[in-house]
């Protein structure tokens, strides 16, 4: 072999073995980068990045990744201790809430952003009348308080009685101020479905969701008095005042309105006896009838023996009665009998009730 060829042959051989050399050194030094470098995926509150670290602790490796986390923040780390190339690390902070509860007050963390979210997150469960103050759907932050309302609802059945009404009737033959029951009230029954609403324990509304008329109220029925009492005369009554007529002053026990006069005479037609008879023309109280001055009375309103006025007609003394004259009602006594028959009845005559004298234009007193 010739000296240039040996010699090229070296140096090929050298070429060769530091080609060696250097991918040697390549292989040993990535081997050892790769030894202490470690590729994590690290999520921080839903966000997802992929980090290069020597740490084999996953705390180191958050202060060097500048995440912040304190014992309430939750962090899901490789079960092993130390990381390896590859490993996740998943980071959620949390904020604290005052939570009201079933009676009680608490302070929890979250990560919830909402109520809904954080009642989820910390594994209240709520029923489907249930309410929160705030709002589900209200967003969180730290330190806000959240209320949860338990609600309940109860549905009773209950009877209601209806009182009954009490109805008046005027009866005018009842004395006034007095009252009679005609009949007795009843109370209807009502039968209702009603529902209770409560909020943590305490009542919060009813309402009636539905209703039977089980019986009907029957009404009271009262009858009530409008007769005017009987005024009882007597010559000792105080006369209520002092009236001149035809010239004639006198005093006035009674003053009666709205009088209905008729007349009458001593035959047949008006008394029934015949002039034969032992009592024609006598009148009940045992004088003899005189037209002008005769007339008969219900004497439970004008006393018999005493002088009326009458107008239109002048004085009478009620010295008669009759079937027929009851209440503010004259009969007034004339001889000619078809003119009594003619006389019919005349209404609203004023008559007032004297004594039993009959006053004179001079002032003095005749019977």
């Amino acid at each position: 072999m010739s000296y240039a060829k040996l010699r090229t042959l070296v140096q090929t051989r050298a070429t060769v073995l530091f080609a060696l050399g250097v991918v040697l050194i390549i292989a040993v030094s990535l081997a050892v980068h790769g030894l202490m470098f470690k590729r994590i995926v690290l999520v921080v509150d839903g966000e997802e990045r992929v980090v290069t670290t020597r740490h084999s602790d996953y705390q180191k490796l958050l202060e060097e990744q500048g995440v912040a986390f304190d014992a309430h923040d939750r962090i899901a780390k490789p079960g092993r201790g130390r990381l390896a190339d590859g490993d996740r690390i998943v980071v959620e902070h949390t904020i604290p809430v005052t939570l009201v509860h079933e009676g009680r007050q608490r302070v929890l963390h979250t990560v919830g952003g909402t109520v809904r979210e954080a009642l989820q997150d910390l594994r209240i469960e709520l029923d489907e009348d249930d309410r929160t103050e705030p709002g589900l759907d209200e967003k969180l932050k730290p330190g806000d308080r959240i209320r949860v309302i338990s609600v309940d609802r109860f549905v009773r059945q209950q009877r209601r009685e209806i009182p009954f009404e009490v109805i008046r009737t005027e009866d005018a033959g009842l004395a006034r101020g007095k009252e009679k029951v005609l009949s007795e009230g009843r109370n209807g029954l009502l039968l209702e479905t009603v529902e209770y609403v409560y909020e943590d324990g305490i009542l919060k509304s009813e309402r009636v969701i539905e209703s039977t008329l089980a019986r009907s109220p029957v009404d009271k029925v009262i009858a009530v008095g409008t007769q005017r009492p009987v005024m009882v005369l007597s010559a000792s009554s105080p006369n209520i005042q002092e009236v001149t007529k035809n010239g004639v002053t006198f005093g006035v026990k009674q003053i009666l309105t709205n009088v209905v006069l008729t007349a009458y005479h001593a035959g047949l037609e008006s008394t029934g006896k015949t002039e034969d008879h032992p009592h024609y023309g006598i009148t009940y109280s045992g004088t003899r009838v005189e037209e002008g001055r005769t007339a008969a009375v219900d004497p439970s309103v004008i006393p018999l023996g005493w002088w009326i006025y009458i107008e239109g007609y002048g004085f009478r003394r009620a010295e008669d009665i009759g079937s027929g004259v009851k209440g503010k009602h004259v009969d007034l006594y004339f001889e000619d009998g078809e003119y009594a028959e003619k006389f019919g009845k005349k209404r609203g005559a004023t008559v007032y009730i004297i004594g039993p004298k009959k006053p004179e234009p001079d002032g003095g007193k005749a019977n």
